[in-house]
């Protein structure tokens, strides 16, 4: 039985680098439910490394350590294997996608889910379409977790293979 778990980081927390596979969450943090903590319960019994930018406190209103927020997510973003991209329908997330927006321009692996009454779905999906035809957006926190699960293993797969 493999005794492995995974590793969560919480922004501000550091991390370095390890062998298993990094992911950061991206998605929405203000003004919308904690799907990231549904995420993480997902996929506790996984080895894979969560980067979450979403703290437990923040001190709302201290540029100083909104400044050190943003410095820690483009730090992990650019550290992380792959990116998970989640748009719930509370908020339409305009930091979430520029991040997109960015990412879906390179090669880094990305995953996107929108959830279905998503104010911006039609143009999420859509300008992935042209960009990244490889992403195959899903419909629910649930669907991107098994996503992941899916690359995982096939990522395991190749390493043993190897």
């Amino acid at each position: 039985m493999d005794e492995s778990k995974m590793n969560y980081i919480e922004a501000p927390e550091e991390f370095e680098r390890g062998e298993d596979l990094t992911v950061f969450l991206a998605g929405g943090i203000s003004n919308c439910p904690d799907w990231q903590q549904d995420f993480v319960d997902m996929l506790k019994d996984t080895d894979l490394i969560l980067f979450n930018p979403r703290r437990a406190n923040f001190p709302m209103g201290d540029k100083s350590e909104g400044r050190r927020q943003i410095l820690w997510e483009a730090k992990y973003l650019d550290k992380a294997d792959l990116i998970i991209f989640w748009f719930p329908m509370e908020t339409i997330c305009p930091i979430v996608l520029f991040e997109l927006g960015s990412w879906s321009m390179t090669d880094k692996p990305i995953l996107v889910g929108v959830h279905p009454k998503y104010s911006r779905r039609f143009d999420v999906e859509t300008q992935l379409m042209f960009r990244r035809p490889d992403v195959l957006v899903v419909h629910s926190v649930d669907a991107l977790a098994q996503q992941l699960i899916e690359y995982h293993t096939s990522c395991q797969s190749l390493k043993g293979s190897k």
